[in-house]
């Protein structure tokens, strides 16, 4: 076999290592542009449970690279004068160069052919060969050469960073945050070998401009930056290396290889150095790939099988770094508004990949003094005294209403009413959740009139029998749990008249379809009937219909009411502009477009009582160009607040049916997290959270106040029950259940 590797980073020559090690008659030649010790950068790191993946690729190298590894398990954030310190993150650092150095050797000792301070040129002239594997890095020569069987996607990020050395030893990895008159640094530094470490400095585009320094003075960084962190350097120097200011590139590619070509490291993928090292990555690349050629008949198969191991892997580990820099690029929000103790959480899971649980497993002591400083913020938040606890079993008060704990049911459309008249389906299914345990149930979209309904079996609270229906179910609650119970209010505009929802997604009725109304008459789909445009004749009925419907919540003893801004349904298209196309005052620019969503908010607030609050579903964002984004999220969370709403249920997306979503685990929380910081207001958060650990993370960190799950409780309606258990938490059992759990009533 021969392979050419082009690219001799850390990838590149661990591959050519472990394939000669596999293959020794292999012909393996690696090729790099630069000399045999010049390299960019000063320190690499690794996790703990990387290195173990390391040990049996190749013991000779892992051996020679660990012992020049230096360790630590702390982390130091400096925050506001604050140092929060918290332990048990099993890292480690090394010299690139010195890791560089060892691969070289290694390749040596084998008989792999390295090439240094030669040009690729056109890789084309390099693929007289069985596999060329290319990790030539971010500006990837092979990746733009056949970039039309890649497909690369760029993105570079806004945020701009310098990658500095300096001889100061940091005993830990060290965050600092510093203000100037110039706006907010971040610094990510850590100790790589003895007497040095590396220290990244970073910012936004704006503090950068404000600034004054350009993109490639490297003194003038190095000036900069001794000045302003004076006193955390403690006498020692910066240190310059090409540094040069960049904009961080997010790259992924749809395709991995073309022919005998083959992608690796930064070539094909990054991943923000706030979460991890690109080189290892690119290792673990180079062990998959070595792994699939040994296993495989032939180049070909092996590649489609890498391709399908890796490629999944690497697209979880870019969505928790997007999701970390992201952090990092939007520090600005978290300085301003959060705690100290809250700030440094914040940052320690904000990759989604560390939890409150997994914390607590590294650093109890830590979590123990989050857990105690968010039961505190409960008791003076709820007016109840409660000992400390997990955060999701901590009080949550809007106005006179108080939840016992912070976990919210979803609502969740049954589609098994008869003309809106809700039957003991629904009994069942609201009522043992109750009894499940969680805080607050919410009912399913219940629609304010007869054609409001998505679909005919779609529950309603527009006929007189509707109130007894749901009395029958908000007295169950009462009577027998300790939770509270919503209804969510709607009507759903032009998604209305489609079939049961197991019976087609969104699809028309067939026969029996009712006419619809929208602000504008464009249809969800093509296949999907047009809507009338609304007439203010129209808005008036309408909110004649909320207000009925809230006087019939009323009637039925409901104790939170929520009225639906979001998904598409009739009051989310009034607020989205790729579905308000209109020209009179209900169109136009935001506060256009909200004026008819919030006449209803008012119409309703005025007769709902004032001791009893009203959340607002929104979506956060169209996840379609054009549409609404995150930043009107935080506008309408402002107008709203500002016309009495007591919460924000913070969801996205279903307003278009071409919208290009990005899903993932919690992947709608950021949306939650930034309308409850930038505008001020208490909200709840949904989407993919299905764990205790999920639930306890979004609340420490500030994210939400309430999490709001469906799916875990239709697998387990007593899934707060379940996890509190887990915990070691002692819920109040309902007196029936309490002579066979042997537990006590407090």
């Amino acid at each position: 076999m021969k392979i050419n590797c082009l690219g001799g980073g850390p990838g590149g020559l661990y591959f050519a290592i472990l394939m000669k090690k596999a293959i020794p008659g292999a012909d393996i030649t690696v090729v790099e542009r630069n000399r045999p010790d010049d390299t960019f950068g000063f320190g690499v790191v690794f996790s703990d449970a990387t290195l173990e993946g390391f040990a049996d690729a190749d013991r000779e190298s892992y051996e020679r690279i660990t012992a020049s590894f230096a360790h630590w398990d702390d982390i130091d954030i400096h925050f506001k004068d604050n140092v929060l310190t918290s332990t048990g993150h099993g890292f480690a650092g090394m010299s690139r160069k010195l890791m560089l150095n060892i691969l070289q050797e290694r390749c040596a000792e084998l008989g792999v052919k390295l090439l240094f301070e030669t040009d690729i040129g056109d890789p084309e002239d390099w693929r007289d060969c069985d596999l060329v594997f290319a990790a030539d890095g971010v500006n990837s020569l092979v990746r733009d050469r056949y970039a039309e069987h890649f497909e690369p996607q760029i993105d570079f990020r806004p945020n701009k960073f310098v990658w500095l050395g300096t001889t100061r030893e940091f005993p830990a990895f060290t965050f600092y945050f510093k203000e100037n008159e110039h706006g907010l640094w971040r610094v990510h530094a850590y100790r790589y070998m003895p007497g040095y470490s590396t220290f990244i400095l970073e910012c936004t585009d704006q503090t950068f401009a404000n600034s004054g320094l350009r993109i490639d003075d490297e003194d003038g960084t190095i000036r900069y930056a001794e000045a302003l962190f004076r006193d955390e350097l403690q006498g020692h120097p910066l240190i310059k290396n090409r540094s040069h200011w960049r904009n961080f590139p997010t790259i992924s590619c749809c395709n991995w290889s073309h022919g005998n070509v083959v992608l690796s490291g930064d070539a094909v993928h990054t991943a923000h150095f706030s979460i991890g090292s690109g080189t290892k990555l690119a290792m673990e690349d180079s062990v998959e790939l070595a792994k699939a050629l040994t296993q495989s008949d032939n180049v070909a198969d092996a590649l489609r099988v890498y391709e399908a191991e890796r490629q999944p892997a690497v697209a979880s580990i870019q969505r928790a770094a997007r999701t970390s820099l992201c952090w990092f690029e939007e520090t600005e929000r978290y300085h301003e508004h959060l705690e100290p103790i809250q700030f440094g959480f914040s940052l320690l899971t904000r990759s989604l990949r560390i939890s409150h649980e997994n914390l607590k497993q590294r650093d109890p002591a830590y979590v123990a003094k989050i857990d105690a400083w968010y039961a505190t913020k409960a008791a003076n938040q709820s007016g109840r005294n409660v000992p400390t606890a997990p955060p999701m079993f901590t009080p949550f008060k809007l106005r006179d209403l108080v939840l016992k704990n912070r976990v919210v049911v979803s609502p969740m459309c049954q589609y098994s009413a008869e003309d809106g008249t809700i039957n003991d389906w629904h009994l069942v299914h609201l009522g043992s959740r109750a009894l499940g345990g969680a805080g607050l149930v919410i009912t399913e979209m219940t629609d304010v009139n007869r054609d409001g309904r998505i679909s005919p079996g779609c529950a309603g609270m527009y006929k007189p029998e509707h109130v007894g229906a749901w009395r029958r179910v908000v007295d169950f609650v009462h009577t027998h749990s300790d939770a509270r119970i919503g209804m969510q209010l709607a009507h759903a505009g032009r998604k209305a008249a489609t079939k049961l929802g197991w019976e087609g997604d969104n699809e028309p009725l067939a026969t029996g379809a009712w006419p619809l109304m929208a602000p504008s008459p464009l249809p969800y789909r093509e296949q999907n009937q047009v809507p009338r445009e609304m007439t203010l004749e129209d808005m008036a009925a309408l909110r004649r219909d909320f207000v009925r419907a809230a006087e019939m919540a009323i009637e039925a003893g409901f104790d939170l009411l929520e009225i639906h801004f979001a998904h598409g349904y009739l009051l989310s298209t009034f607020i989205s502009p790729l579905t308000n196309t209109r020209t009179d005052a209900y169109g136009g620019d935001l506060a256009g477009r909200m004026r008819f969503p919030l006449e209803v908010f008012d119409a309703v607030r005025a007769v709902w009582p004032d001791e009893k609050p009203i959340s607002v579903r929104i979506s956060a964002t169209d996840w379609k160009e054009g549409g609404n984004t995150g930043a009107d999220a935080v506008r309408i969370g402002e107008m709203l607040k500002a016309h009495g709403c007591d919460i924000v249920d913070v969801s996205a997306g279903q307003v278009v049916a071409d919208q290009e979503p990005e899903y993932g685990r919690l992947f709608q929380t950021p949306f939650s997290d930034r309308v409850r910081l930038e505008a001020d207001i208490p909200t709840m958060t949904v989407g993919a959270i299905s764990s205790y650990e999920d639930v306890n993370s979004i609340l420490a960190a500030g994210r939400a106040d309430l999490c709001v799950m469906a799916r875990a409780h239709l697998y387990d309606p007593y899934w707060t029950r379940h996890s509190a258990f887990a915990q070691g938490y002692e819920m109040d059992w309902p007196n029936p259940y309490t002579s066979l759990t042997g537990y006590t009533p407090r």
